[in-house]
């Protein structure tokens, strides 16, 4: 059930810690059903990066059971944390950034803020990338002198990121307009390659007939270890920040129902399409063409290139907004207002770099940031259920000297298990014979932080059992 104890005392408003983004909601804001949390997982897996990610694994070498096996395991391994971190948001109507607060202090949750938003603005910037990609494309199918152009993607993308700074200007409530029909038109690409790799490829049989590459089960496994690591992580980002939309739902059995049911179905679904079309290329071109906007620059209709590359567009707005905009707008509100500093982050992160190949997108970019994302969401899941037993003082949230001040702000228990988590997952990078640990970085980094945590915090355990019930 929503917790109806979400009125905040009247010195909180006066407070530092405190304003309208990072404040509970309350209940005449709180109307998300089951409907509209489904929607909203259709409309963020049905996106780009979902076929790229799924259309890697076929580049590296898996076929298509193998691939969409993967997929669906990763997907269903991420809801976990999903649903975990959900529960607090829906009880208490309170963002991830405040959520921090109670495991990390109310000071010391900026690190933990900081680090996620960190990593939306990458997502942020590659979602940029993929659109200016599009864009110039687009120009080149109605304009082919386009071609010509120096550095025409790079002006494109520009262009792209002016546009989605205009939207975030304008106010992210513009999402709902986008979310009702992105993910249809998006559907619709999907169905017109899946058409076009039939037609081209010869049929279901020879489209879904290259075989994995790997020879023996130890050579398959130094691949799906990464792999899945990496479409685990690739949600990470919002297993952690889910509060910042569940802080809405009507209560808590609509939220977890609806993520429940939209997320593995409609990721798996969606990564099908890029596993199936990207399997198509191989026999078709002798390559795996991992990138759908390359392969719309194949076609011959400009018709279809045209209304395809637009979808993409739109699409790519959306999930770029809803997904990784609302959160960095809480984490930087205290810096710069309305997310116009996950713009400029989204270059600075250089996102043309990150999705230069597949590996650097899965091992360099999914796993790196997973060894960080993993200890932050075993803290904070550790802290919630087993430390507090579902029980926050919400004023305290938002008060200095209060239950969450710690020591000046920080809890350095927290910190200490964070840099443990995230150093245990990255020692693999330079123990020889350890690699397995980066392999695994955001598994490892979860269990590493959780367990320390656990240890570190049995005084302040103590005293919770100890304290009245709070809600």
């Amino acid at each position: 059930m929503v917790d109806k104890k979400n009125q905040l005392g009247a010195r909180v408003e006066s407070s530092p810690l405190y304003n309208q983004d990072l404040a509970p909601a309350l209940e005449e804001r709180r109307h998300w059903s089951t409907y509209n949390f489904a929607a909203l997982w259709v409309s963020m897996s049905v996106n780009i990066l979902t076929y790229m990610l799924a259309a890697s694994l076929i580049q590296g070498g898996m076929n298509w059971k193998q691939a969409v096996a993967t997929i669906f395991i990763g997907n269903v391994i991420v809801l976990v944390p999903m649903l975990l971190n959900s529960h607090p948001g829906a009880k208490y109507g309170i963002p991830f950034p405040v959520l921090a607060r109670a495991s990390f202090g109310v000071l010391g949750a900026n690190v933990a803020a900081v680090l996620r938003a960190l990593v939306a603005c990458g997502w942020f910037g590659i979602q940029a990338w993929i659109g200016g990609e599009a864009i110039s494309t687009l120009l080149a199918t109605l304009m082919p002198n386009w071609k010509n152009v120096p550095h025409g993607t790079a002006v494109c993308f520009f262009i792209f990121w002016l546009i989605n700074l205009a939207v975030v200007v304008k106010g992210i409530e513009y999402i709902r307009i986008l979310q009702g029909i992105s993910a249809p038109v998006l559907l619709g690409v999907g169905l017109l390659l899946l058409g076009w790799a039939y037609t081209a490829a010869g049929g279901v049989g020879p489209m879904l007939s290259v075989p994995s590459r790997f020879t023996n089960f130890p050579d398959f496994l130094k691949f799906l270890i990464p792999a899945l690591n990496g479409t685990v992580g690739f949600w990470a980002t919002v297993s952690l920040n889910i509060p910042d939309f569940t802080r809405f739902a009507r209560n808590q059995r609509e939220q977890m129902i609806g993520q429940a049911l939209a997320l593995p179905a409609t990721m798996t679904l969606y990564a099908f399409v890029g596993i199936v079309v990207t399997s198509a290329t191989v026999v078709i071109y002798g390559t795996a063409i991992w990138d759908p906007v390359q392969l719309l620059s194949r076609f011959h209709s400009p018709i279809a290139v045209v209304v395809s590359l637009i979808a993409i567009l739109l699409a790519t707005l959306n999930v770029n907004i809803g997904a990784n905009v609302v959160s960095p707008a809480n984490d930087f509100s205290n810096l710069w207002p309305r997310g116009i500093s996950t713009c400029f982050m989204g270059i600075a992160l250089m996102p043309w770099k990150l999705l230069s190949n597949y590996r650097t997108f899965i091992l360099g970019w999914l796993g790196g940031y997973a060894a960080f994302l993993g200890p932050v969401a075993g803290i904070m899941i550790c802290d919630y259920f087993v430390i507090r037993r579902r029980t926050l003082h919400l004023d305290d949230l938002y008060l200095r000297n209060g239950a969450y001040e710690y020591s000046a702000g920080f809890n350095w228990r927290a910190i200490v298990a964070l840099a443990l988590g995230a150093g245990v997952a990255l020692a693999g990078l330079a123990i020889s014979g350890m690699h397995f640990l980066y392999d695994y970085s955001w598994f490892v980094g979860f269990a590493v932080a959780f367990a320390t945590y656990y240890v570190m915090m049995q005084p302040e355990r103590r005293a919770a059992d100890g304290a009245p019930e709070a809600a």
